[in-house]
Order: C-alpha cells, then sequence, then structure tokens
C-alpha cells in the first residue's frame, strides 16, 4: 500500500528531514508517496558536478544524497517523491517505473512525451519535461521525479539540467498552449509498474 500524500509548498529541507523520517518506516506492505512544490532550489546529486551551475542568479544551491546531476525546483513544478522497499523491484526497474508514470501522466493531459535510452527522464516534443533522481538505501527508495507544469523555465538557462550542455526543458502548459495547474496534474498522477498501477 502506497500513503499518497499532497503538501502543498514545502521547503526543500523540510521535505527532505520528512522523507528521511518515512524512510525509517517503511516496510515491504508501506510505503509514501509525497506530492509537493518547492520554493525556488537547485539541487546537486551526490555526484554532481558543481561546474554544471552555471550562475545561481541567487537562488540556493544544495548538495543532496540522490543520484544524478544538477536540477531545478519551484512553484508550478509537481515533485513526486517515492518512499518504499523496493524489494526485488531493483533500481532500475523503480526509475522505469517513475518514467512509465509520467508518460502515462503527460498522456492523459494530451502531451506526448517519450524516454530515451540514453537518459534518464521524461521528454516532450519542447525539450525535457521530468527529471527523475533517486537513492535507495538498505533497499528503501528516496527522492523521485520533478514534472514541470506551469513553472518558470528560465532558472534551467542557469544550469546544465541533469549535466547536459544546452538541454532544452519545456513543461505541460509550455507543450499545450494553456494554463495546467499542479493541483490537475497531481489528481491525475498514478503510480505504474510492469504496467499496472500501484495501490494508493
Amino acid at each position: 500500500m502506497i500513503e499518497r500524500r499532497r503538501l502543498g509548498l514545502v521547503d526543500y529541507d523540510e521535505a527532505w528531514a520528512l522523507q528521511r523520517e518515512l524512510a525509517e518506516k517503511a516496510t515491504a506492505d508501506q510505503g509514501f508517496l509525497l506530492l509537493l512544490e518547492h520554493p525556488p532550489v537547485f539541487t546537486l546529486g551526490r555526484n554532481g558536478d558543481l561546474a554544471n551551475v552555471l550562475d545561481p542568479h541567487g537562488i540556493p544551491v544544495k548538495r543532496i544524497d540522490r543520484g544524478g546531476d544538477v536540477t531545478y525546483h519551484g512553484p508550478g513544478q509537481l515533485v513526486g517523491y517515492l518512499i518504499r522497499d523496493l524489494g526485488r523491484i531493483g533500481v532500475r526497474r523503480h526509475v522505469r517505473s517513475l518514467e512509465a508514470s509520467l508518460t502515462a501522466l503527460l498522456s492523459g493531459l494530451g502531451v506526448p512525451a517519450r524516454r530515451k535510452e540514453s537518459c534518464v527522464g521524461v521528454w516532450a516534443a519542447g525539450g525535457k519535461i521530468a527529471s527523475i533522481g533517486v537513492r535507495v538505501s538498505r533497499g528503501v527508495s528516496m527522492h523521485g521525479f520533478a514534472l514541470n507544469v506551469s513553472n518558470d523555465l528560465s532558472p534551467f538557462r542557469y544550469i546544465h539540467p541533469c549535466g547536459i550542455p544546452d538541454c532544452a526543458t519545456t513543461s505541460v502548459s509550455a507543450e499545450l498552449g494553456r494554463a495546467v495547474s499542479v493541483d490537475e496534474a497531481a489528481e491525475r498522477f498514478q503510480l505504474r509498474t510492469g504496467g499496472r498501477m500501484l495501490r494508493s
């Protein structure tokens, strides 16, 4: 069972502390999905290259314990943190299930999207629309995804998103040419694995 929590706008450090707390409670039968937004912040994965932060323009930069390189979080972006015991799933399958969940969500919203073999995440016609970065410790996952819904995309110009120079980024609203709310995206989001929706 995955307990779904919609938290609204949450400071990054507060959400990170909550993830660590919930990771201690996660079991094979109980996991947690946190759906939220953050005030503007850049996060840099444990092996990320600080050189990929070109000019933060006063936005805080936080080195954290997930995989991946640098990304941006801000209001209007749906962030999903999935804390669960992976059991025999494995990290690769876990990441693929997040990609499948996001592409299904985007399809339902009318945005054609796809994953790439060469890079983790999800792409739409205008560029990268969702980033994924996870950490697995003692079999329990933390962190998750960030989907650009209606957020300001300009901060992505201050970094090499996910360590990729000249990486174009887009959002659901930009792709559809109309405003889409984070609430709408959060309401539609369903976890999928192996083609099946997980209970929540």
